[in-house]
């Protein structure tokens, strides 16, 4: 019985089945994927951030309402007319107590309690009655020397007049060194005025708005004595 031939296997098929494989795949190419995982997921959150921000800006942006804005500057004591006043778009704020525009007929008539600049959003603190001073507050001027209040003081700031409590002469039982020691008041006020041509003697007057409770102690106050510094509002 003859015996078929046999076809030897080629060289071709030898290479393929010994190939390597190719380059960029097998397990450097899994290990690639696993650390590009973590950068991905990163971004993903950033991009879920960002949208979160933009909605919430939006939301923020869309809580708006109508509110009195000082049109020109009012001087203190100066009865509001409607010229004086404008309408404005502000954020709603539970923290400040803004007028809004339906409230306009109860603000047109009373008076400017300090020194309104134009831009100011009225608040319910800044007006008063027909009669100034308000109930419960005072005027008082001050002879001041460059020293004793800050250069550049403007209308309607918000001051703390520091009163030394010595020297006044009212309690002869305390020593010198006692009234040295003693802590200076402090007494909240608002400018009215700056008068730069001052008394004539190189001071000049400031006059301010304060609670009547305090104004016998700076009207006791000896020269010299008082010291103004300007605050933030809120009297800080």
């Amino acid at each position: 019985m003859a015996l078929g031939s046999v076809r030897p296997k080629t060289g071709s098929d030898d290479r393929s089945a010994a190939a390597p494989p190719r380059a960029g795949r097998g397990p450097w190419r899994a290990a690639r994927r696993r650390r590009r995982l973590p950068f991905v997921a990163l971004g993903s959150l950033l991009v879920i951030v960002c949208v979160l921000a933009y909605a919430w800006g939006a939301v923020r942006l869309g809580d708006r309402i109508q509110v009195l804005s000082v049109a020109r500057p009012v001087a203190a004591g100066q009865s509001i007319t409607a010229a004086d006043l404008i309408q404005v778009s502000a954020a709603e704020d539970p923290g400040v107590l803004l007028i809004p525009v339906a409230q306009v007929d109860e603000v047109i008539g009373r008076t400017a309690v300090v020194p309104l600049v134009a831009g100011t959003l009225l608040t319910p603190a800044l007006i008063g009655e027909a009669a100034f001073p308000p109930v419960g507050k005072v005027t008082a001027s001050l002879a001041l020397k460059p020293g004793q209040y800050p250069q550049g003081l403007p209308n309607g700031a918000q001051v703390a007049a520091f009163v030394s409590t010595g020297g006044t002469g009212t309690d002869v039982s305390n020593t010198a060194a006692d009234r040295a020691t003693a802590a200076p008041t402090r007494i909240q006020a608002v400018v009215l005025g700056v008068d730069l041509a001052g008394d004539g003697q190189g001071s000049t007057v400031i006059t301010l708005l304060l609670n009547a409770s305090d104004g016998p102690r700076l009207a006791a106050a000896p020269e010299g004595a008082v010291v103004l510094m300007q605050t933030a509002p809120g009297g800080r």
